[in-house]
């Protein structure tokens, strides 16, 4: 069996290649998704990604994983910081979660150190660019 993996892109993502490239690069969401779904199927693995900019669209999309997917991988941007939803929501699905941020967020704002959703995940990968979602990728279907 084909394990199934969603990977959602929180706020502001859709600006990758526009917003801060300096700290995000210069390659487009467009580039990046394309990457991870070559990955995923060099891994195997069946790959949907969702983008949005609003918590609640995250949290419904988390909560309608649980049933469809075998994992999530998840860039929740600034909410990552702040979103007991989302972090309520990852402990909810009991199905894997790998937290990825393109920057290394500890090595950023002092806010930006704490992350509430890494406690509810099975791990977190950071820094690498979008390597960082690529290796979430690899570690998806080793889980």
């Amino acid at each position: 069996m084909i394990k199934k993996i969603l990977v959602i892109h929180g706020p502001n993502l859709n600006l990758l290649g526009e917003r801060e490239p300096n700290v995000y690069g210069s390659s487009n969401i467009g580039v990046l998704n394309k990457n991870i779904m070559e990955r995923a199927a060099e891994q195997g693995l069946s790959c949907e990604i969702f983008q949005s900019n609003h918590e609640g669209a995250i949290i419904d999309k988390l909560h309608s994983a649980r049933t469809s997917f075998d994992g999530v991988i998840i860039n929740a941007g600034a909410y990552t910081h702040y979103s007991y939803a989302i972090r309520d929501a990852i402990a909810a699905i009991k199905i894997p979660v790998i937290e990825v941020h393109i920057s290394n967020i500890n090595a950023r704002d002092e806010f930006r150190k704490n992350s509430v959703i890494a406690p509810v995940c099975v791990g977190s990968i950071c820094g690498f660019g979008f390597g960082s979602y690529y290796l979430a990728v690899q570690a998806m279907s080793e889980l």
